[in-house]
């Protein structure tokens, strides 16, 4: 019983030394750009409310929820989503704001589903929302503010896959596809680039041939902006020209910032959750198959909360970013800044005098009685485990032995020639 006590559940784990510091330095990176940008900090509950996330606003499925009851019998879930709780405050404390609102968060989110065997469901997103700004600059700003901040993270080799999920929407609509069902069905088969699940789909409706061609042709619709002008050819729907055109403009803005090597399109992109209604896209790098970063235009989410107001945000995937970084090599390295200082009981007015001393000059202290049965050994490869940089260790009135993790030797040092140095 005791043994099982100290595994984690299916889905879950514990993050500790040199990895979660790590990890906590890449976190702080990237939340340094978010500033650098404009963002301010908001943070929201872990758990919310069921209705916050219901699938009717566009959020994930009600059996992938890890769901709770409070004493009055609501139905509470773990946030699968943080963009919905951001979009609930904004309509509640930013309601008569109509100038733009920029926010960004560092929180944890919870998915409960069978499908994520051997994934984690519990995983940490740094995010971005940018709310009353409908215009295609602010979608730009958006993409460059990702592009800085994987480039922050250390990432040299990327791709930014843009799409639009109005695209998608337009094509559904001039089709006459009405049963939710067969949307879900058909976006799913999209996204997966499934042709023969495609035909099968189409070929059972009732749609005019040129528009199952094109159905069929949204998974090869991908690459660079040259697609954008093939998928002009393809259809006269106004709503989906808009969207291609939005497109073509937004990749102008971003050769301005210097990004368009990063930029690619995917007009079979039709987004992981319902509440995109413009812009979507997904970052990806080597050595990972999942998207490090996702994110998209939600005009209508925040009206759902009693605020009308178009909005776009951007969701980085801590845990997917790392796992990129660890496989290319790329992971920033720790320093082993910590100073240990052993003492024996006799000496710990002198310890404690120096160790109040280094902290104050902003030195992390390590203080340490003395232990009968170690030795000066015995401390410098507990130094080595535990990623220390320095040892101090203090057994006589005049003279302090010191070691420098990066030097190896050990020297002997006078106390007031070291609290001087």
């Amino acid at each position: 019983m005791k043994d099982k006590l100290l595994h984690t559940p299916e889905g879950v784990r514990d993050i500790y030394g040199t990895e979660c510091a790590v990890k906590l330095l890449i976190q702080e990176k990237l939340h340094q750009v978010l500033k650098l940008y404009g963002f301010r900090d908001i943070q929201t509950p872990s758990f919310e409310f069921f209705d916050i996330f219901n699938h009717e606003r566009g959020t994930v499925s009600s059996k992938d929820m890890y769901k709770l009851f409070d004493k009055e019998g609501n139905t509470l879930v773990l946030r699968p989503d943080i963009t919905p709780s951001v979009a609930r405050c904004v309509a509640k404390y930013y309601k008569d704001e109509e100038l733009p609102v920029r926010l960004c968060y560092i929180g944890n989110t919870y998915i409960n589903n069978t499908a994520y065997q051997g994934k984690l469901k519990e995983v940490t997103q740094l995010g971005a929302e940018l709310f009353n700004d409908d215009s295609i600059d602010a979608d730009a700003e958006m993409l460059a503010l990702t592009v800085e901040c994987l480039l922050e993270a250390g990432l040299k080799e990327f791709q930014l896959e843009i799409g639009n999920a109005d695209f998608f929407r337009s094509l559904i609509e001039e089709a006459g596809l009405k049963n939710k069902e067969d949307v879900i069905n058909l976006r799913t088969l999209i996204e997966n680039k499934n042709m023969f699940g495609i035909e099968e789909t189409v070929q059972s409706k009732i749609i005019n041939e040129d528009l199952k061609e094109i159905f069929l042709k949204l998974p090869e619709l991908f690459g660079s902006s040259e697609v954008l002008d093939y998928a002009k050819k393809l259809t006269k729907n106004p709503r989906a020209l808009k969207a291609v055109e939005r497109l073509e403009k937004l990749y102008e803005i971003m050769t301005l910032y210097g990004f368009e090597k990063y930029i690619s399109f995917d007009l079979g992109m039709t987004g992981k959750f319902d509440y995109y209604t413009g812009i979507i896209f997904k970052a990806y790098t080597y050595k990972t198959g999942e998207p490090i970063v996702t994110g998209g235009r939600y005009d209508k989410l925040v009206g759902q909360f009693g605020k009308d107001c178009p909005a776009i945000g951007l969701a980085i995937v801590i845990d997917s970013l790392i796992l990129a970084l660890s496989r290319q090599n790329l992971l920033p390295q720790i320093d082993s800044s910590d100073t240990l200082v052993i003492y024996k009981s006799e000496y710990k007015k002198q310890a404690i005098s120096l160790a109040n001393y280094f902290r104050k000059d902003g030195i992390n202290v390590i203080l340490q009685l003395s232990k009968n049965n170690m030795d000066l050994n015995d401390y410098l490869a507990y130094m080595k485990r535990m990623n220390i940089g320095g040892l101090l260790y203090i057994d006589n009135d005049t003279e302090i032995s010191v070691m420098d993790a990066s030097e190896g030797s050990i020297k002997k040092v006078a106390v007031k020639e070291l609290m001087q140095g």
